[in-house]
C-alpha cells in the first residue's frame, strides 16, 4: 500500500469523469487530459459530475491502483478559484486526506453531512 507523505504528487482532476472507467480509461485520462505521466510517484483523483464518488489512480512501482469511495450522503468539495492548469488541480497529501475526509479547505470546517461515530 502508499502512505500521503509529503514527497507524493497529488493532481485532482477538475472535468467530471465517467466512473465506470478503471486501470486502462484512468490512465488514457492522466497522460490525455491531466498531460500528467502515471508512472511517477503520484496519486491521480477523478470524481463524478455529482461529486458523491471518487476514484484514486496510482503507480506503487509494480502495478497500477485504483482506489474507489462512495459517499452515503453530501458531496465532495473541491477547491475553488485556485490555479487550474491542464485541467487538474496540484494539490498536497494531507490536503487531499482532509478533502477525503470530508474537511471543507475553504472554512476548515466538516462539512455537514460528516459525522465520525
Amino acid at each position: 500500500m502508499f502512505g500521503l507523505s509529503g514527497n507524493l504528487n497529488v493532481f485532482l482532476a477538475v472535468e467530471p469523469a465517467d466512473m465506470r472507467k478503471s486501470f486502462n480509461g484512468l490512465y488514457a485520462l492522466a497522460v490525455n487530459e491531466l498531460k500528467e505521466n502515471p508512472m511517477n510517484k503520484a496519486l491521480f483523483i477523478f470524481s463524478n459530475k455529482s461529486k458523491n464518488r471518487v476514484k484514486i489512480l496510482h503507480f506503487d512501482g509494480t502495478g497500477l491502483w485504483v482506489m474507489a469511495k462512495r459517499l452515503e450522503k453530501g458531496t465532495f468539495s473541491w477547491p475553488k478559484g485556485v490555479d487550474v492548469k491542464d485541467g487538474k488541480l496540484a494539490l498536497s497529501p494531507e490536503a487531499l486526506s482532509l478533502l477525503l475526509d470530508g474537511v471543507d479547505l475553504k472554512g476548515g470546517q466538516m462539512r455537514p453531512w460528516y459525522q465520525r461515530e
